[in-house]
C-alpha cells in the first residue's frame, strides 16, 4: 500500500486521548477538529525534563535516507518497550509537497496523522508567519513612501523580501512600486519561500511571547542615507507582528499511526536557518515524556550542527544521544554508483562511500554525544551489503542496528530503542558546543569548516569581507554562525560526494539575522525560493466528490 492508503486504514484516536497519554488535561487543548490541537505553554517545566534524542543522517542523496520515518518509528518503539515517548518534528512546507520532495510526515507504518492536513494547511502557522513577515515588508515600503514619518531609509541597503509558501521561481527577483508616485518608490526586491523567513527562525527559537516580540524588534532592515542602522523596532512593527503570531507560537499535537503523541511545530530551512522544530515544542515534550525524539534537517553537518550550536545553546538544552540514519543505497551513491543503478548490488561502491558515514559519526562525537547508527532497510538491500556496513561500524566501535520502520512501524526499531536507552545512560550530561560565541566571526566559521566539513581552509570574497566589517560596526560579532551551503556534500561543492578532503570553503557573503540571533555565511549557490520541477508533484494530487485527497506522498 502507499503511505496515503496506510494512513487511511488507521482509526485515529480523538486528540483528547492522545493528550491524556502525556498527562495533559483535554480541557487545556485548543482544538482544530477531532485530531489536531494546540498546546498551552504552561506544561513546560524544566525540572521535569526527560531525555532528548537527536535523529540526524548522512549527507542527503536523491536515493533518500528516511530520517523522519526513523524518528517516528523510534518514538513508537520507545513506547513499545515501556518508555513514555513523543516525537517532535517540523511542519511541512507546501513548496516541497507540490514540488519534488513530497510531504514530510514519515512513511509506511511510521507516519504522523492526519497526513493530509499536516501536509497541507495544518493549523495555519505558516500562513501566520507569512503574514507577519509581509506586514514588515509593507511597513518598510510605506515608510520609504512617507513624506512626514520617513526614517530616511536607503532602499539600496534593504534586503528584506516578501515570502510565500509555494515554489515560484518567477518571483525570485522583481521590481515593486511601479505605476507612478501613488504606488510607491520603485526598487528591486523579490520573494523567498516562507520556510526561509527569518520570522520562521525567530518563532522557532523564541521561549515565550515576550522573547518573540523582542527578537522581532531586533530584525535588521538596512541603513538610512546617513548610514544609521534601522531595525524593525524603529519602524514600530514588532508589536503587530507578534500579535499575528500569538497562536502560531503554540505547538501542535497530533498522533502517529500507533497512537504515539507527536508534536509538530515550525519549519525553518536547514541550510539558511537552524532546520529544526521550535524550542517551545521540544521543551513541552521533554516536560511530559521520558524520551523526546526529534530530528534536524539534512545531514549532521548542516541541521544537527545548528541544532546543537544554535538551538540547544540558546535554549540551554543538552541532548542525551544522537541517532545517525543511513541507507545502503545512499552510501552506494556516495561511493559513485549511478542513481539509475542504485537498486543493484554494489559492495564495491559501499566501500568507497562509507567514509561519509564515518565522518558524520566523528562529528557527533565532537559534541560529546553518544552515536548510534540506524541502517534504514530497503527491499533492495542484500545481506552482503548490510553485513558490510554493520561490520564496518562494529570495527570502529560504533553501535549499529538495522531498522525496518516503514514496513513494521515501532516493532521494526525496538532494538534501536534499547540501544538509545543504553547510549543515553553513558552520554555526557552536558554536550559541548563546537565554538564559544566570544570567538571572532572568522574563527567560528573556520571551526565549523575545518572540524565539521573537513575543509583545509576558508576563503572570503571581497563582498564577504565587506560584510564582516559591517557586522563589526553593528556590534553583532557575538552571534552564532548558521552556515549556508549545499546539503549534498560535506563541502560547498555538491559534486564532491563521500568524504571529500583538501578542499577550500569559499564564503561569498554573510547575511545578518539579528532577530534570530545568528549570522548566515553564504557558500555556493543557495536557493531561498525554489522552482517547480518539470513534472511537479501537484499534477498527481487530486480530490474526489467525497473530499478524499489522492496523490500525496
Amino acid at each position: 500500500m502507499t503511505d496515503l492508503e496506510i494512513a487511511r486504514k488507521v482509526t485515529m484516536k480523538p486528540i483528547g486521548e492522545i493528550a491524556k497519554k502525556l498527562g495533559i488535561d483535554p480541557e487545556d487543548l485548543e482544538l482544530y477538529g477531532k485530531y489536531k490541537a494546540k498546546l498551552p505553554p504552561k506544561y513546560i517545566d524544566r525540572s521535569k525534563f526527560g531525555k532528548l534524542i537527536l535523529v540526524s543522517a548522512i549527507s542527503p542523496t536523491p536515493a533518500g535516507e528516511g530520517k523522519t520515518t526513523v524518528s517516528i518509528g523510534l518514538s513508537q518503539a520507545l513506547n513499545r518497550i515501556g518508555m513514555r515517548s513523543a516525537v517532535v518534528l517540523r511542519e511541512p512546507s507546501l513548496g516541497p509537497v507540490f514540488g519534488i520532495k513530497g510531504g514530510a510526515t514519515g512513511g509506511g507504518y511510521s507516519q504522523v496523522l492526519p497526513m493530509e492536513d499536516i501536509n497541507l494547511h495544518f493549523t495555519g502557522d505558516f500562513a501566520a508567519i507569512e503574514k507577519a513577515h509581509n506586514l514588515l515588508a509593507a511597513i518598510i515600503d510605506n515608510n520609504i513612501q512617507s513624506k512626514t514619518r520617513s526614517l530616511n531609509l536607503d532602499p539600496r541597503t534593504i534586503s528584506w523580501k516578501r515570502v510565500m509558501d509555494m515554489n515560484d521561481r518567477s518571483l525570485r527577483s522583481i521590481v515593486v512600486g511601479l505605476g507612478g508616485t501613488a504606488h510607491g518608490i520603485p526598487r528591486e526586491t523579490g520573494f523567498d519561500i516562507t520556510a526561509a523567513s527569518e520570522v520562521m527562525a525567530i518563532l522557532c527559537l523564541s521561549k515565550d511571547l515576550q522573547d518573540l516580540k523582542q527578537r522581532l524588534g531586533n530584525i535588521f532592515i538596512g541603513y538610512t542615507f546617513d548610514k544609521k542602522p534601522i531595525y524593525a523596532r524603529d519602524l514600530k512593527a514588532h508589536g503587530a507582528m507578534a500579535a499575528l503570531l500569538k497562536d502560531a507560537l503554540k505547538p501542535n499535537l497530533v498522533q502517529t499511526v500507533e497512537g504515539t503523541p507527536a508534536i509538530i511545530h515550525g519549519g525553518p530551512f536547514a541550510n539558511i536557518a537552524q532546520g529544526t522544530n521550535s524550542v517551545i515544542a521540544t521543551q513541552t515534550a521533554m516536560s511530559l515524556t521520558d524520551y523526546t525524539v526529534t530530528e534536524a534537517g539534512f545531514g549532521f553537518d548542516l541541521g544537527a550542527e545548528k541544532f546543537l550550536d544554535i538551538k540547544c545553546r540558546s535554549a540551554k538544552l543538552s541532548p542525551n544521544g544522537a541517532v545517525l540514519v543511513a541507507t545502503i543505497r545512499a552510501l552506494k551513491y556516495h561511493g559513485g554508483q549511478p542513481l539509475k543503478e542504485i537498486k543493484n548490488p554494489g559492495v564495491e561502491f559501499l566501500k568507497k562511500g562509507i567514509g561519509n558515514l564515518e565522518k558524520h559519526v566523528e562529528n557527533i562525537r565532537l559534541f560529546s554525544l553518544a552515536p548510534v547508527v540506524a541502517v534504514n532497510r530497503f527491499l533492495t538491500d542484500t545481506q552482503e551489503e548490510i553485513d558490510f556496513v554493520v561490520n564496518f561500524c562494529k570495527s570502529k566501535d560504533i553501535p549499529v542496528t538495522v531498522v525496518d520502520v516503514w514496513a513494521k512501524g515501532g516493532a521494526g526499531a525496538e532494538e534501536l530503542a534499547h540501544m538509545v536507552v543504553e547510549a543515553a545512560k553513558v552520554c555526557c550530561p552536558l554536550f559541548a558546543p563546537l565554538y564559544p560565541l566570544t570567538d571572532s566571526v572568522e574563527q567560528k566559521i573556520e571551526t565549523i569548516a575545518k572540524k565539521i566539513y573537513g575543509a583545509e581552509a576558508v576563503d572570503y570574497t571581497s563582498k564577504a569581507k565587506s560584510a564582516l566589517a559591517k557586522i563589526s560596526n553593528l556590534g553583532l560579532e557575538g552571534l552564532a554562525i548558521c552556515m549556508a551551503k549545499t546539503q549534498k556534500s560535506l563541502s560547498d561543492n555538491p559534486d564532491l560526494l563521500g568524504r571529500p578532503k583538501d578542499f577550500v570553503i569559499t564564503v561569498r557573503d554573510i547575511e545578518i539575522a539579528a532577530g534570530a540571533g545568528f549570522l548566515v555565511p553564504i557558500t555556493g549557490e543557495i536557493m531561498r525560493m525554489p522552482g517547480l520541477p518539470e513534472e511537479p508533484s501537484s499534477e498527481r494530487i487530486d480530490i474526489d466528490n467525497d473530499g478524499n485527497i489522492s496523490g500525496l506522498f
